[in-house]
């Protein structure tokens, strides 16, 4: 046995050792009026990198180019890799590719694609047997489309565990209002999913009830109230064949940056070197969407799994001579209220703070209240 261990070597697969940064773009040229394009550019991971994202292809030059000879700039004024137009009106009887020129001068270009109209989206809702999710329902009455994906982003408002209408700026106590508050939170996440739906096989081009999303009973993503936007991109069958294998791939190993395990063929190519892959199907779509809002009191039997535990409450003296100057003991504590003249009750400062959780105090301009 140990003439065996010892004979024991490290293997690394020829996958795992090769330099395998492919450049990925995701993004699809808008269509809709007054609408910006956006593309997020980025290199695979290999599969020993010790980074969970795709890493971000800066200061390239990124264009939309019509049949016409026009070009569109965008620009990357982050530094994120997501390169952005300014709001474009596009003619949507034209065909349109994109342009990428990277930093170190290997030149891109995608197929050119005629533009899609994605037709509205009849009806976002929900069911509730036991776990939440979210369908839509549409059609096209002009029986073009039949190829359809979606994405979505949710936001949900979450509340700290104990509400107080005291808080402390620069040592010193100051009443709470919507300026300065953090017992009401709003988080957001994007879809990570790849959603498309077909009607192709249907006697109409009609998608019935399709789920987008699901929240599993007792998530507290909807302890309060939560809201979902999603998006619908009417898509080519060329294009809806190239996402239909990134779902059947990068769903089950990782991201769209990851090593893909499938050669995955899009529409973008590498000019400089012709045998380099490239991951990434351009389409050229409008874009439709709808947004609906669901208050915790909408559901049925939904089980509740934030309780305020660990939250007990202190009691110290304080002086009313000193107002407002808060110096507790302990840090770890914050002032909840004032019981008589003379006594402060505290509360543990993660038990006052709905930011523990995530998110940001600044309610969403869409929130409706």
């Amino acid at each position: 046995m140990t003439a065996l261990v010892n004979c024991r070597q490290v293997y690394n697969p020829p996958a795992i050792a090769a330099v395998n940064s492919y450049l990925v773009v995701d993004g699809f040229i808008n269509t809709g009026p007054n609408a910006v394009t956006s593309f997020n550019i980025n290199r695979t991971r290999n599969l020993g990198d010790s980074t969970t994202i795709g890493v971000p292809e800066l200061n390239a030059k990124v264009s939309i180019l019509d049949t016409h000879g026009t070009t569109y700039t965008l620009t990357d004024t982050a530094g994120t890799g997501i390169y952005t137009s300014a709001p474009l009106t596009l003619d949507v009887t034209g065909q349109y590719s994109i342009a990428i020129t990277t930093a170190d001068g290997r030149k891109y270009s995608s197929d050119a694609v005629p533009c899609q109209q994605t037709p509205p989206i009849d009806s976002v809702f929900w069911r509730q047997p036991e776990n939440f999710t979210v369908y839509v329902s549409t059609h096209d009455p002009t029986n073009n489309t039949h190829y359809y994906r979606y994405d979505y982003s949710e936001t949900w408002e979450h509340d700290a565990n104990i509400i107080s209408p005291w808080g402390v700026v620069n040592g010193n106590l100051v009443a709470t209002d919507t300026t300065n508050q953090k017992w009401r939170c709003w988080s957001t996440a994007p879809s990570t999913n790849i959603l498309i739906a077909s009607s192709a096989a249907l006697a109409q081009d009609v998608i019935d009830s399709f789920p987008v999303a699901t929240v599993p009973q007792g998530d507290s993503k909807i302890d309060l109230q939560y809201s979902i936007l999603v998006r619908q991109y009417a898509l080519t069958q060329d294009a809806y064949n190239y996402w239909l294998l990134i779902q059947k791939t990068s769903q089950n190993v990782g991201t769209l940056f990851d090593l893909q395990p499938t050669q995955l063929v899009g529409n973008i190519h590498c000019l400089t070197n012709p045998s380099e892959p490239v991951i990434g199907f351009i389409s050229a779509n409008s874009v439709q969407q709808q947004r609906i809002f669901v208050y915790e009191t909408y559901l049925t039997n939904w089980i509740h799994n934030s309780p305020a535990f660990g939250c007990d409450t202190i009691q110290i003296a304080y002086n009313p001579n000193s107002f407002p100057a808060f110096n507790p003991v302990d840090t770890g504590y914050g002032p909840y209220y004032f019981n008589g003249p003379t006594v402060l009750v505290l509360a543990p400062n993660f038990c006052l703070d709905c930011t523990r959780f995530g998110g940001t105090t600044v309610k969403p301009s869409f929130w409706p209240y």
